[in-house]
């Protein structure tokens, strides 16, 4: 269920917005409340307004403050040119891909909005994602999975089939679980590639409907090697992105090191989408407020602030 921005106020103009923003540098938690209480088009607007008053873009001048601030500047671009600049940092940022980045953009967006991104991505790489997700060395099972869900945005039917469905999970059955326990990658790809993400949703549900228990438990067997590790991972990301999230911030906020990067991808990316379900289902399944889950693990400071401001900024629509 998508969550509604707290808006901007009937009684406030964008230039009134500006100016605020503009008196706020010194105040940084005033600038966070403020900048993390609009929506996606209230920012686009400042942005603009912002430009034309002070003859500044006001993403370039948070990138040059601390992290806080250069966090903040994600939430002035659209969701399809963020999550266009996510793709470009899970590729090339560091020694390793961030395969499970790439995976989030292609299982938990909607197909119109993955589209954007390809065009956002080129518009601003002048290379397409596709291409680069294809030339990526060495080869990866994740590579494959990745290719084959773009193929799927793509072109796919609107209409969801509870017929094909129930074929589909038959197949993974036939080709996996009861086949020896293996997996048929071609077959697996092959369905990745021709369905929507709504129809694989549905085709996992029918797969524990007909044999009484989830595919991904299938998928647990280690001798499936990475390819099989990869298709659990975009299963559970398939079928319960709420649940997929919670749990990796947790991971974010109680591993041995406090994985920002990650934490703060999703909390922005999902903070007009689904923010309020993950909240529910990290109480849910660890018995602690995803609130006082971070400030007990941030220590206290801009960033912190911006991470709850996000937080809050749900809880108060």
């Amino acid at each position: 269920m998508a969550t509604k921005s707290v808006g901007l106020s009937r009684t406030k103009s964008f230039e009134s917005i500006c100016k605020e923003i503009h008196d706020s540098w010194g105040e940084k938690k005033v600038l966070i409340q403020v900048l993390v209480g609009l929506s996606h088009s209230e920012s686009r607007e400042v942005r603009e307004t912002y430009m034309k008053i002070y003859g500044e873009d006001f993403i370039e001048l948070c990138q040059n403050f601390d992290q806080a601030l250069s966090s903040l500047s994600s939430l002035m671009l659209s969701p399809f040119e963020r999550d266009a600049v996510v793709a470009r940092e899970a590729l090339y940022q560091n020694d390793s891909v961030n395969y499970k980045a790439l995976i989030e953009i292609f299982t938990c967006r909607k197909s119109s909005h993955v589209l954007l991104i390809l065009q956002a991505y080129l518009a601003k790489y002048r290379r397409p994602l596709d291409l680069d997700i294809a030339s990526i060395e060495p080869p990866h099972p994740y590579q494959k999975i990745l290719k084959a869900l773009s193929a799927s945005h793509k072109a796919h039917p609107a209409d969801i089939s509870q017929h094909i469905a129930k074929c589909d999970s038959r197949r993974l059955y036939q080709t996996g679980e009861g086949n020896l326990g293996a997996i048929d990658e071609a077959v697996v790809l092959e369905i990745f590639s021709k369905r929507s993400i709504s129809q694989l949703k549905l085709t996992f549900f029918s797969y524990k409907h007909i044999y009484g228990h989830n595919y991904t438990s299938f998928l647990k067997n280690e001798e499936l090697g990475e390819f099989g590790g990869a298709v659990r991972v975009v299963a559970k990301c398939i079928c319960s992105p709420a649940g997929y999230y919670a749990k990796t911030l947790y991971g974010c906020l109680k591993g041995r090191t406090t994985d920002k990067g990650t934490m703060e991808r999703i909390m922005v990316s999902r903070a007009d989408v689904d923010m309020d379900e993950i909240q529910r289902d990290f109480k849910k399944k660890y018995g602690e407020e995803l609130r006082n889950a971070i400030c007990d693990s941030i220590p206290e400071g801009n960033y912190r602030d911006f991470l709850v401001a996000l937080v809050t900024k749900i809880s108060t629509c």
